[in-house]
């Protein structure tokens, strides 16, 4: 293994709540290398001049979050395909001189489905979607490279309706009443919006229209069973939670990092599942 200190970051205000630093470090510890993954708590003001001075801090590259994501769309030098299409940049690396941005949510919630429920996509057909913000984008961009059509429902139809136009054929927006009829035909239900989290007003959603062999997922993991997940396994869907997607779109980031592709492991969850109820019992 290389002697040199290799040092990626995530940048957020605020930023203390992340747990991409234990994340990471764990891929570290264990795979022997001699790195470090660190906070950087930086205000709107100042972020600009600390991104664009990221190898001069000493930084390898790193995962942008709230509310830097839209600012660092713009300052990267360029942007790989993903980036590109869903609009938005989360990790960054250096490709010589040229800081390369890129976004690793949609292969994160793919990858997080495809260990977590594996066949989910053996019959493409409808993906319903809740939500229509950042995290809609990726989801929606992952379902149409699986081939699936996307009903989009959100409370804001607007902002629903631009997702929608800049993906074109295979995405409609819906109202929240036709949400019935919609999970009828449903393979997937995804819940893309931060209702249902740890203090986060209930998310209200009949399941009983909902096929047998359809799956749901939550992006939230705090707490790492919502009540929609709660109320699908009840009825007997296969759920896949938040978890899976923060642990697979951290892969790709680490291999571009730190030279070496790491694995989500059972080891990895239990750890992150022990700290996810450990800072729940305290809220």
């Amino acid at each position: 293994m290389s002697q040199v200190h290799l040092r990626a970051c995530v940048m957020g205000h605020p930023v203390a709540h992340s747990r991409s630093p234990m994340l990471h470090g764990h891929w570290l510890r264990s795979l022997g290398i001699n790195g470090s993954y660190k906070r950087a708590d930086i205000s709107p003001a100042d972020f600009p001049q600390f991104f664009r001075s990221l190898r001069h801090h000493g930084y390898v590259g790193g995962n942008i979050t709230i509310p830097h994501k839209a600012m660092a769309f713009d300052l990267v030098d360029r942007r790989d395909g993903a980036a590109e299409s869903i609009g938005a940049v989360n990790t960054v690396w250096f490709e010589g001189d040229d800081l390369v941005g890129g976004n690793t949510d949609a292969p994160g919630y793919l990858a997080s489905l495809d260990d977590t429920a594996p066949g989910w996509d053996a019959h493409q057909g409808l993906a319903v979607v809740l939500g229509a913000g950042g995290a809609a984008r990726a989801i929606v961009y992952a379902l149409r490279a699986r081939q699936f059509s996307v009903a989009l429902v959100n409370r804001t139809r607007k902002r629903a309706e631009e997702l929608a136009a800049r993906f074109g054929e295979g995405v409609t927006v819906h109202e929240a009443a036709e949400l019935k009829d919609l999970l009828t035909e449903a393979m997937l239900l995804t819940n893309a919006t931060s209702l249902s989290g740890l203090g986060r007003p209930a998310l209200e959603v009949d399941l009983s229209p909902l096929r047998a062999g359809a799956t749901v997922c939550d992006l939230n993991y705090v707490p790492l069973e919502t009540e929609l997940l709660s109320k699908a396994a009840h009825r007997g869907n296969r759920t896949v939670d938040g978890l899976g997607m923060l642990m697979h779109q951290a892969v790709p980031g680490f291999a571009k990092w730190f030279g070496v592709v790491p694995k989500v492991t059972q080891e990895l969850r239990t750890l992150l599942e022990a700290d996810i109820r450990a800072t729940s019992a305290t809220k």
